[in-house]
Protein backbone atom coordinates (compact mmCIF):
# COMPACT_ATOMS: atom_id res chain seq x y z
CA UNK A 1 0.00 0.00 0.00
CA UNK A 2 1.39 3.70 -0.81
CA UNK A 3 1.69 6.01 1.66
CA UNK A 4 2.36 9.16 -0.64
CA UNK A 5 -0.70 11.25 -0.72
CA UNK A 6 -1.89 13.64 -3.40
CA UNK A 7 -3.93 16.32 -1.70
CA UNK A 8 -5.53 18.81 -3.50
CA UNK A 9 -8.48 21.44 -4.07
CA UNK A 10 -11.46 19.20 -5.33
CA UNK A 11 -13.02 19.79 -8.66
CA UNK A 12 -15.92 19.06 -10.70
CA UNK A 13 -14.90 15.09 -11.63
CA UNK A 14 -14.29 14.67 -7.92
CA UNK A 15 -18.29 15.09 -6.32
CA UNK A 16 -19.48 11.36 -7.86
CA UNK A 17 -16.17 9.31 -6.34
CA UNK A 18 -16.47 11.90 -3.24
CA UNK A 19 -20.66 10.77 -2.77
CA UNK A 20 -19.38 6.98 -3.35
CA UNK A 21 -16.64 7.63 -0.76
CA UNK A 22 -18.98 9.24 1.94
CA UNK A 23 -21.70 6.96 1.31
CA UNK A 24 -19.96 3.99 2.02
CA UNK A 25 -18.75 5.10 4.94
CA UNK A 26 -22.35 5.40 6.45
CA UNK A 27 -21.35 9.47 6.24
CA UNK A 28 -24.53 12.67 5.00
CA UNK A 29 -24.53 12.92 1.45
CA UNK A 30 -28.11 14.60 0.45
CA UNK A 31 -26.20 17.95 0.49
CA UNK A 32 -23.19 17.66 -0.58
CA UNK A 33 -21.85 20.14 -3.77
CA UNK A 34 -19.08 20.92 -5.29
CA UNK A 35 -18.61 23.57 -3.41
CA UNK A 36 -18.87 21.80 -0.03
CA UNK A 37 -15.93 19.32 -1.34
CA UNK A 38 -13.01 20.94 -0.22
CA UNK A 39 -9.97 18.61 -0.94
CA UNK A 40 -9.57 15.31 -1.45
CA UNK A 41 -6.72 13.10 -1.43
CA UNK A 42 -5.52 10.59 -3.63
CA UNK A 43 -3.18 7.56 -4.23
CA UNK A 44 -2.24 5.72 -7.12
CA UNK A 45 -4.83 8.04 -8.96
CA UNK A 46 -7.67 6.99 -7.07
CA UNK A 47 -9.29 9.02 -4.51
CA UNK A 48 -8.41 7.47 -0.83
CA UNK A 49 -10.16 10.86 0.89
CA UNK A 50 -11.77 13.88 1.12
CA UNK A 51 -13.06 16.71 3.51
CA UNK A 52 -15.15 19.69 3.16
CA UNK A 53 -16.28 22.78 4.04
CA UNK A 54 -18.91 24.87 4.26
CA UNK A 55 -18.58 28.73 5.05
CA UNK A 56 -20.47 31.39 6.58
CA UNK A 57 -18.54 34.38 6.63
CA UNK A 58 -15.51 34.39 8.96
CA UNK A 59 -16.65 30.52 10.04
CA UNK A 60 -16.18 27.18 9.10
CA UNK A 61 -17.77 23.95 8.97
CA UNK A 62 -15.98 20.97 8.55
CA UNK A 63 -17.76 18.40 6.57
CA UNK A 64 -17.27 14.83 6.35
CA UNK A 65 -13.78 13.87 6.81
CA UNK A 66 -13.25 10.30 5.61
CA UNK A 67 -10.51 8.10 4.52
CA UNK A 68 -11.29 4.77 2.70
CA UNK A 69 -10.91 1.71 4.89
CA UNK A 70 -7.61 0.76 3.51
CA UNK A 71 -5.79 3.85 4.50
CA UNK A 72 -6.97 4.68 7.57
CA UNK A 73 -3.90 4.99 10.29
CA UNK A 74 -1.72 6.07 7.88
CA UNK A 75 -1.76 10.06 8.79
CA UNK A 76 -4.00 10.81 5.84
CA UNK A 77 -6.95 12.18 7.79
CA UNK A 78 -4.43 14.29 10.09
CA UNK A 79 -3.41 15.69 6.84
CA UNK A 80 -6.69 16.05 5.53
CA UNK A 81 -7.67 18.07 8.64
CA UNK A 82 -3.98 20.70 8.60
CA UNK A 83 -4.94 21.17 4.79
CA UNK A 84 -8.46 22.49 5.18
CA UNK A 85 -7.34 24.37 8.20
CA UNK A 86 -4.74 26.10 5.90
CA UNK A 87 -7.15 26.61 3.35
CA UNK A 88 -9.81 27.82 5.66
CA UNK A 89 -7.07 30.52 6.99
CA UNK A 90 -6.69 31.28 3.29
CA UNK A 91 -10.55 32.22 2.97
CA UNK A 92 -10.17 34.72 6.38
CA UNK A 93 -12.04 32.05 8.11
CA UNK A 94 -11.05 32.70 12.30
CA UNK A 95 -12.97 29.43 13.36
CA UNK A 96 -13.88 25.92 12.31
CA UNK A 97 -16.97 23.88 14.00
CA UNK A 98 -17.99 20.79 13.50
CA UNK A 99 -20.51 17.86 14.51
CA UNK A 100 -19.67 14.15 14.99
CA UNK A 101 -21.03 10.78 16.13
CA UNK A 102 -17.87 8.82 16.82
CA UNK A 103 -14.65 11.06 16.01
CA UNK A 104 -14.52 13.49 18.93
CA UNK A 105 -11.84 12.05 21.21
CA UNK A 106 -9.96 11.85 17.52
CA UNK A 107 -10.69 15.78 16.84
CA UNK A 108 -9.93 16.63 20.87
CA UNK A 109 -6.28 15.26 19.89
CA UNK A 110 -5.88 18.18 16.88
CA UNK A 111 -7.33 20.66 19.39
CA UNK A 112 -10.72 21.22 18.70
CA UNK A 113 -13.27 21.46 21.83
CA UNK A 114 -16.42 20.27 22.54
CA UNK A 115 -19.03 22.98 22.71
CA UNK A 116 -22.70 23.13 23.87
CA UNK A 117 -24.97 22.53 21.03
CA UNK A 118 -27.32 25.63 22.43
CA UNK A 119 -24.05 27.79 21.83
CA UNK A 120 -23.37 27.24 18.49
CA UNK A 121 -23.16 30.08 16.23
CA UNK A 122 -26.55 31.03 14.28
CA UNK A 123 -25.19 30.58 10.53
CA UNK A 124 -24.31 27.03 12.09
CA UNK A 125 -27.09 26.17 13.95
CA UNK A 126 -28.80 26.93 10.93
CA UNK A 127 -26.65 25.06 8.41
CA UNK A 128 -28.31 21.52 7.42
CA UNK A 129 -25.12 19.35 8.71
CA UNK A 130 -26.41 21.03 12.20
CA UNK A 131 -30.67 21.37 11.73
CA UNK A 132 -30.71 17.82 9.81
CA UNK A 133 -28.23 15.76 8.60
CA UNK A 134 -26.52 14.76 11.85
CA UNK A 135 -28.32 13.31 14.73
CA UNK A 136 -29.31 15.97 18.19
CA UNK A 137 -26.77 13.94 19.94
CA UNK A 138 -23.86 15.00 17.66
CA UNK A 139 -20.96 16.05 19.31
CA UNK A 140 -20.81 19.43 18.15
CA UNK A 141 -16.45 20.81 18.45
CA UNK A 142 -14.68 23.84 17.55
CA UNK A 143 -11.29 25.55 17.13
CA UNK A 144 -9.96 28.57 16.77
CA UNK A 145 -7.41 29.16 13.66
CA UNK A 146 -4.67 31.50 14.67
CA UNK A 147 -3.45 33.43 11.76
Amino acid sequence: MSCKFDIRRAGPRDLEPGIELLAAAGLPTADLTIERLALVASADDKMVGLIGLETFDSLGLLRSLVVSPEYRRTGLGDQLVAALEAHARALAITELWLLTIDADAYFERLGYERRKRSLAPADIAASDEFSSLCPDDAVLMSKPLST
